[in-house]
């Protein structure tokens, strides 16, 4: 599957991504499209996949038409992500065109304040 990793996309998912064909927006000069524009360009490009870290994605964007499948990231950061980076690449593998998933992560436990 071609995948495309928007802007804030961890890019240490990729090696977990075996049998799939990764780019990063940025590489191909697309940092600065806007959602619809991306969207549009990465069908247009072939791109079957966008991991993305925006949220707000559906709120701002007609999904209907799209055949572009959308896996958004719940949490980005990647120390807290790695352990569960088996929800993402599942979900990437169960994604079909047009589908939308978003992939919680769990947040790590705050650590107490201890006042010295």
């Amino acid at each position: 599957m071609r995948i495309l990793f928007d802007q804030g996309t961890p890019v240490p998912i990729s090696g977990f991504l075996t049998g799939h064909v990764i780019s990063i927006s940025a590489d191909l000069g697309w940092d600065q499209l806007r959602n619809g524009e991306l969207l549009a360009v990465a069908e247009r490009s072939g791109f079957e996949l966008l991991l993305t870290t925006d949220k707000n994605l559906r709120y701002h964007q007609d999904l209907a038409e799209r055949s572009i499948a959308i896996v958004v990231i719940g949490h980005a950061q990647w120390p807290s992500l790695k352990p569960h980076v088996h929800r993402v690449v599942e979900a990437i593998n169960q994604a079909a065109p047009g589908s939308y998933a978003e992939v919680e992560i769990p947040l790590p436990p705050k650590k107490p304040f201890l006042r010295s």
